[in-house]
């Protein structure tokens, strides 16, 4: 099978080469699965350049999600058939990226039918990652205000829908005119460029100066510090990535003086420590995007053959929604 390959560390553009490969074979509860399409995220770019929590041997296959059709069965896998469309995360070094994947039966669920390939592809790790902390760590509410970060890209992008789904209000910080339109386009109520507005103010302005209930932050460094100044009083922050490439510090005794929380989620950890509650996830996700509340914005479908110039334009952080390998 043709698949894009790491063998050493470095940019996805000068890390990343489209070669054959033998085809994988599932072990005991595993699955193979035909890659009906795959989208690129921020852990791919970490991945490529060895900087992500999870550090696959090398040479590795990235992708970290996918909707797939499934090829072959391990053994004791019962749950599933050749055939089924299903969505999840590999089991590296199979990633996404290329033609064929390798699948944990215990970690892949039907795919929703209301969805098509790309946008089914799209419905695990940012809208998991969305789900369990607007509502498992940060207690959402009805009628409450959320500012989303990153509005308009793959994380943020689910965040402002779910948002909404909840009931909140939602305030998108986006950079750029375009990207403010997506943000719209999602939901938001208010959507806020960074380039020309100072987030801080426009959110004290927007909630006569109370602040923001909940504030989920892909982004980290300056940005996670200036959201500290728009926190309502026992507002909560939520800690989900460093997109932005800085790992700041909490200065805890604002934390404590404005009587906020600071919330931090590793999605990845429930499939260790609470797998039930990922499948409840699921479930709810699909009852929603049949509902026709969640729907994954999928701004480019790629060929195969173009995936390192794809992760690599998501690295350099120009891409809008969900950018969608399908081989």
């Amino acid at each position: 099978m043709k698949a894009w390959r790491v063998d050493e560390l470095g940019e996805p553009r000068d890390v990343l080469a489209l070669v054959e490969v033998a085809d994988p074979e599932p072990v005991a509860g595993q699955l193979v699965v035909k890659v009906l399409a795959s989208p690129a995220n921020f852990p791919d770019v970490l991945m490529c350049r060895g900087l992500y929590q999870v550090r696959p041997d090398l040479p590795f296959t990235p992708g970290v999600e996918l909707c797939g059709e499934v090829v072959a069965l391990g053994e004791g896998v019962t749950t599933f058939a050749v055939g089924d469309r299903v969505i999840g995360g590999p089991v590296l070094p199979y990633g996404g990226f290329g033609e064929l994947a390798v699948m944990d039966a215990a970690t892949t669920f039907p795919a929703p039918p209301e969805l098509d390939d790309a946008q089914a592809s799209s419905l695990y790790i940012g809208y998991q990652t969305g789900w369990f902390g607007l509502h498992r760590r940060a207690g959402l509410q009805e009628g409450e205000t959320l500012l989303v970060h990153a509005a308009a890209g793959g994380v943020g992008s689910a965040a402002v829908q779910l948002g909404k789904a909840a009931g909140a209000r939602v305030i998108g910080v986006v950079g750029g005119p375009e990207k403010a339109e997506v943000a719209r386009e999602l939901g938001a109520d208010v959507t806020i460029d960074r380039r020309e507005q100072d987030f801080v103010e426009v959110v004290k302005a927007e909630t006569g100066g109370r602040g923001a209930d909940v504030v989920y932050d892909p982004v980290g460094g300056d940005t996670y510090a200036r959201s500290t100044k728009c926190i309502a009083f026992e507002g909560r922050i939520l800690v989900v990535g460093f997109a932005g490439g800085e790992i700041q510090s909490a200065a805890l005794n604002h934390a404590l003086v404005k009587n906020y929380s600071i919330v931090g989620l590793h999605w990845g950890l429930y499939n260790r420590y609470d797998p039930t509650a990922v499948a409840d996830c699921h479930r709810d996700l699909t009852r929603l995007a049949a509902a026709g509340a969640v729907r994954p914005l999928v701004s480019e479908r790629l060929a195969l053959g173009d995936v390192a110039r794809g992760v690599q334009r998501l690295a350099d952080g120009t891409t809008v929604g969900r950018v969608v390998v399908q081989p």
